[in-house]
């Protein structure tokens, strides 16, 4: 019998955020090492270039360090498409250090879930990081998303 592996994220995992319906996401800065275990089965990664291939489905979005992403467009659909795949999928999100722009868009993909955009920062710092979502743009992006 093969051993099946799950397939969403184990929710004690470093960096795994529980949303309030319980789909589970990963976010994490490329700067540090891939953590031990599965693997994603799709990411989308936040970056002001386009990033090395993974080896797994992934999608990018050209967000620079510090700002806001440039087609904001493209970014809310990239939020869509991960809320819509880690309800049964491994889906991670990802920047160079895993806080700004990855708290930015944990904070967005809350606010599908159903936290009020308003409170969606505070989820993502308690539930994620302290130090998640840097700059009072990113606090006000999140801020006047819609569920």
């Amino acid at each position: 019998m093969t051993e099946r592996l799950p397939t969403t994220w184990d929710a004690a995992a470093p960096g795994v955020l529980r949303l309030p319906s319980g789909r589970l996401l990963r976010g994490r800065g490329l700067l540090d090492p891939l953590p031990p275990g599965p693997r994603p089965a799709f990411g989308v990664y936040l970056l002001g270039r386009p990033p090395e291939d993974f080896g797994w489905e992934s999608r990018w979005v050209r967000w620079p360090d510090f700002r806001l992403p440039a087609d904001r467009a493209d970014a809310a659909d990239a939020f869509i498409e991960a809320w819509e795949r880690c309800a049964g999928e491994r889906v991670e999100l990802a920047c160079a250090g895993g806080r700004g722009r990855t708290g930015t868009a944990l904070a967005c993909i809350a606010v599908l879930d159903g936290v009020p955009a308003a409170q969606a920062v505070a989820y993502v710092r308690e539930h994620y990081s302290p130090h998640a979502v840097e700059t009072p743009w990113q606090r006000k992006f999140v801020e006047r998303r819609r569920g």
